[in-house]
């Protein structure tokens, strides 16, 4: 008798805790897609690869425990070491911009909490992703890994000289505000592809600048203003 008593007692705490857990899941693919709809395709984006890519990724995970429930609100958030989570419309935004496609292989400079390496992950091929912070490095690396984006390929080092190695890259993303926009990056920008970057003050608003690549001839187009952290180098 008590031993039937313990079983149905555990079968109750399994069946709590599937509750639970599902519970919590459609809580959070619930704010996941009202983010999509209301801050991302309310506001202009179209592209349905990214919109497809913003739906699945469990933005919860990629933000501090004390801030997981501001995850899907309309900001960025801070991750540590003076660095930030995008708002998601601007990761959105700078995806769509880079058109980013099946095949394709991505260089992101600045991975951050690497949300969105994640987000370009599940449309291209492959994303080399580059961070200067050795503690977001190893905590990245290590959240991508868990979450089985074996498309995804972390460095620990100065972003501004990019991926010579993996070079040419189809696009590149960078997500922190340059001065300029770094000679290195354009070299290892495959010819007719695209890279966008914010450039400017650190200390002030930056522009968010698409950069693309057509042979020898560089062109380039302001498109909106934004506040990014500055572009951490190396001594």
């Amino acid at each position: 008798m008590k031993l039937l008593i313990r079983m149905n007692y555990v079968l109750l705490v399994i069946l709590f805790l599937i509750i639970s857990c599902s519970s919590q899941q459609d809580k959070y693919t619930k704010a996941r897609n009202e983010m999509v709809k209301e801050q991302i395709e309310d506001r202009g984006i179209r592209n349905k690869p990214t919109l497809d890519a913003m739906k699945k990724v469990p933005r919860h995970k990629f933000v501090p425990p004390n801030n997981i429930d501001k995850a899907y609100n309309d900001s960025p958030l801070p991750i540590g070491y003076g660095q930030t989570i995008s708002q998601p419309y601007i990761v959105a935004y700078m995806t769509e911009v880079i058109d980013p496609k099946p095949g394709q292989k991505v260089l992101e400079i600045g991975t951050g909490s690497g949300y969105q390496a994640a987000v370009l992950a599940e449309i291209v091929d492959s994303v080399y992703t580059i961070e200067i912070i050795t503690e977001l490095y190893n905590s990245s690396e290590k959240r991508l890994k868990e979450l089985g984006y074996k498309n995804v390929i972390c460095k620990n080092a100065d972003g501004y000289y990019g991926w010579k190695q993996a070079a040419p890259f189809d696009a590149i993303v960078v997500t922190a505000a340059a001065e300029h926009i770094p000679p290195p990056l354009i070299e290892q920008l495959k010819d007719g592809g695209k890279m966008i970057i914010p450039v400017g003050s650190p200390f002030l608003n930056q522009t968010l600048i698409l950069v693309e690549k057509n042979g020898k001839e560089i062109t380039t187009t302001s498109l909106l203003p934004v506040r990014f952290v500055p572009f951490t180098r190396g001594d």
